[in-house]
């Protein structure tokens, strides 16, 4: 969506606030011996509390609050009994749906301290992401985003997810337009004041391919690598993007 008026503003914040608060209250709760089904009551409980509801089950039936993926799992991890192990890498992605309003965010976190590589691909993320929303200005391509992604995860040695993509968000989970990781000519949209943008680096410490769980959720590297995700919800403004969802 892109924003017009004051009640967009305030209700996409709010929506925002809530990601936010959610993901600080599952972060260092993040250790051995949790399960992912526990971590997803705390979420329940912080969007209860907040009037909020899970966006991806209202609008796709998904079988928890938030989306919890271990190791190779990417995305769409459905929470359960599976309990955390010590250098597991957990994807926490929270969507919340708030009075007509949605806002998109994850981060990953270690079990413990993790091995070298698992630390190095989750600071490929969150550096992924902070080059993306430089390339995030009115009047640029959206690809410019997934060109400045692709950059640094190379840079790093690492590989960007492929067939997974950023997009737009606001009144729905998935909006137009898409945003990939990569560069992509064919993606001529021109970035516009007020839009409103998941901008999400998906990272793989090995294959960019992705592969699919018989479960109709989980989504996982097809050789098995290790993979980090950061996400924030974006609003493309002429003094700089505004994240909502940031901490």
């Amino acid at each position: 969506m892109s924003i017009e008026t004051d009640a967009d503003w305030r209700g996409l914040k709010a929506a925002g606030r809530v990601a936010s608060r959610t993901l600080a209250a599952l972060a260092p709760r993040v250790h051995a011996g949790v399960s992912t089904g526990e971590l997803d009551r705390v979420a329940a409980a912080v969007f209860e509390r907040a009037g909020a509801r899970s966006a991806p089950a209202l609008m796709y039936g998904f079988p928890g609050t938030v989306l919890i993926s271990v190791n190779d799992e990417i995305v769409h991890g459905v929470p359960g009994t599976r309990e955390l192990r010590p250098g597991d890498v957990v994807k926490l992605d929270v969507t919340v749906e708030k009075d007509g309003y949605v806002a998109d965010a994850a981060r990953t976190v270690i079990v413990g301290r993790g091995t070298q590589v698992s630390r190095r691909l989750v600071s490929c993320a969150e550096a992924a992401f902070r080059r993306a929303i430089r390339a995030a200005r009115p009047g640029l391509r959206v690809s410019e985003i997934g060109r400045a992604v692709s950059s640094e995860v190379g840079r790093r040695g690492f590989s960007v997810i492929r067939g997974l993509t950023g997009h737009g968000v606001g009144r729905t989970i998935h909006e137009p337009p898409e945003v990939p990781n990569y560069y992509d000519p064919r993606q001529r949209d021109v970035l516009t004041e007020g839009l409103v943008l998941a901008v999400e680096p998906l990272v793989s410490a090995g294959s960019p391919d992705v592969v699919a769980d018989p479960d109709g959720w989980t989504i996982r590297t097809a050789d098995g690598s290790v993979a980090a995700h950061h996400e924030n919800t974006v609003v493309i403004t002429r003094r700089g993007p505004i994240l909502l969802t940031a901490a």
